[in-house]
């Protein structure tokens, strides 16, 4: 469920989702990545998500978004947390 930086890089286009706070994502953010805040993707994951498709999933620094695919994963979606969130990304790039 967790992948690193690294490994996310190697994967070509995917679909990323940045959980944090809309101020945060509009300051800078993973290329390509779609802001759908926290507390709107555990509310209504189905809005948002395909259970057939495969989610990487972020924040700051990797935490919140591990409790968020935990939860999601335990709803039947294809989601990974990656490690270290937004900051092991300003550290990789």
């Amino acid at each position: 469920m967790n992948i690193s930086i690294h490994d996310l890089l190697t994967k070509g286009d995917v679909n990323i989702i940045d959980i944090r706070s809309v101020e945060k994502y509009n300051d800078n953010h993973i290329k390509n990545a779609k802001h759908i805040p926290m507390i709107l993707l555990l509310k209504d994951p189905s809005k948002y998500l395909n259970k057939n498709e495969d989610y990487y999933i972020y924040c700051q620094y990797g935490k919140n978004s591990y409790k968020v695919c935990l939860t999601l994963a335990r709803q039947g979606y294809k989601v990974h947390n990656i490690i270290g969130g937004y900051e092991a990304w300003l550290l990789e790039k």
